[in-house]
């Protein structure tokens, strides 16, 4: 098998971080394994593999026929048979099978919100869809979304799965007393629902015990941003919540945290839980996407409803003050990461798909 992932950007976010992860991966079991990125580079980029072949498009519009011929020179040079489109990147992934028929296409969607729209607001993707020879979803909801309104027939679950770049220097030292850190990885935008987090830190002045809290994502320096800055600066936490935009040494912060938070509004499939798991770091989740599955209620962590801040507040001070069911939580988690979301055990499902696309 010759295969490509396609991806627009190389900036830190979930779909980006799994075409990396997927393109490292397969390039010891495949016979070609490259990275198309088509729109911006980012600091995922000195986390590809070495071996993994590469192509900056760099592409300005949504027509851009010197980008797309520049990928379809590369895909016929380098015999590729399977394109993997990444989110937003099936567009040009059709533009090129359009030009280049020999090639098939995989769409792998990520994004969870995707399920509370609707058919006329994704017109294009639908129209596209009967290019696609199959889509990979994150999550259950996702998979039945895709039925519902794609032309596609073969569609997967696909679960994702975390794994820790080699080589990436230890950067990052966290700020606050050790023992007494929570850490949410996650971008600084919308969905993801810091406020609620900030929020219920100061009304259970967990400041005052010692605690400290400590936001790794991309500060995209917006009003999201600002909104959050200003809050912390009101609230006089300036010294226990601390924000620190994109960070490569994931592996560092974590070794350094002693609980794992995601507070998001919607979900596909979160990787930040699965690499919490991989440290046995305590967690507390939001119950949506496919959270469910990885964060166990009272076993591999805590869930909350998102939309409820009086829960994630109880759930927030449970796992903060009960030391004994915090190593549990921890262990627990990460017993089901290795068991059922280990990069082993998702490489073995991924490849058996490829192979029936290959041969259909």
């Amino acid at each position: 098998m010759r295969i490509i992932q396609i991806i627009d950007s190389l900036e830190v976010g979930g779909a980006e971080r799994m075409a990396v992860n997927y393109a490292n991966t397969l390039v010891q079991h495949i016979n070609f394994s490259g990275l198309v990125v088509t729109r911006t580079e980012g600091s995922l980029l000195n986390q590809i593999d070495k071996n993994v072949s590469y192509l900056y498009l760099r592409k300005k519009k949504s027509f851009d026929f010197y980008a797309l011929f520049r990928l379809r020179k590369y895909v016929k040079k380098n015999e590729i048979n399977i394109v993997h489109a990444h989110g937003t990147s099936f567009f040009i992934a059709v533009l090129l099978k359009i030009t280049y028929p020999k090639i098939k296409i995989i769409w792998h969607e990520h994004f969870g919100a995707r399920v509370n729209e609707t058919l006329a607001s994704n017109f294009i993707l639908f129209f596209f869809s009967f290019c696609f020879s199959s889509v990979f979803v994150v999550n259950e909801e996702l998979k039945v979304w895709a039925k519902k309104n794609l032309l596609t027939k073969n569609i997967s679950y696909i679960p994702n799965f975390a794994m820790f770049s080699l080589n990436i220097p230890n950067v990052t030292s966290l700020k606050g007393e050790n023992g007494r850190r929570i850490v949410c990885l996650a971008n600084l935008k919308t969905p993801k629902n810091h406020i609620v987090l900030l929020t219920a830190f100061k009304e259970l002045k967990l400041d005052k015990l010692g605690w400290s809290l400590h936001l790794i994502g991309k500060d995209y320096k917006d009003q999201y941003s600002n909104q959050l800055k200003e809050y912390i600066k009101k609230n006089n936490l300036i010294n226990s919540i601390f924000i620190y935009d994109s960070r490569n040494d994931i592996k560092n912060i974590l070794s350094q945290a002693t609980i794992g938070v995601l507070v998001s509004t919607s979900e596909g499939f979160p990787v930040s839980l699965l690499e919490y798991g991989l440290f046995a770091l305590p967690t507390l989740s939001t119950n949506v996407g496919s959270c469910s599955e990885i964060i166990i209620d009272n076993r591999t962590g805590l869930l909350f409803d998102p939309k409820d801040k009086t829960q994630l507040k109880n759930q927030l001070n449970e796992i903060v003050l009960e030391k004994s069911k915090r190593d549990q939580f921890g262990l627990h988690l990460q017993e089901l990461v290795l068991e059922k979301f280990s990069k082993n055990k998702i490489l073995e499902l991924i490849i058996s798909k490829y192979e029936i696309v290959q041969n259909d």
